[in-house]
């Protein structure tokens, strides 16, 4: 049996860990909460979505990143689930009644809606 060079196993593996990578990406913006129970939720929610790899949301910032897998979800459907839990993002705004089925603790204050340029 041949033995396969060591420089030609590294190649290998660089080439397929920079292929695995350039599938992910990663990105940060805003997510309006107010409390631990938010940053529960929040992160809870994305832990449990097909195609996010992890979510970390800070408090004292709002600001949630995110890696995730861009051919199984893209980025504004990671804003639109946040949205059906409640939370407003930068751009994407949840229902009012998703809103208001937070719990009290978690009412935070609303942004204004973005209204189109034109």
């Amino acid at each position: 049996m041949k033995k396969i060079p060591v420089a030609l196993l590294c190649a290998v593996a660089l080439l397929l860990m920079s292929n695995s990578s350039a599938k992910k990406k990663k990105a940060t913006f805003t997510v309006y909460g107010i409390c631990q129970m938010c940053e529960t939720i929040i992160e809870g929610t994305l832990a449990e979505t097909e195609g996010v790899i992890w979510a970390d949301w800070e408090l004292e910032t709002k600001l949630l990143t995110v890696k995730y897998t861009p051919s199984v979800i893209s980025l504004v459907e990671i804003k639109q689930k946040l949205a059906s839990a409640g939370y407003d993002s930068d751009d994407v705004r949840a229902t009012d009644e998703a809103y208001e089925a937070l719990h009290a603790c978690c009412k935070y204050e609303r942004p204004e809606p973005k209204t189109p340029e034109k």
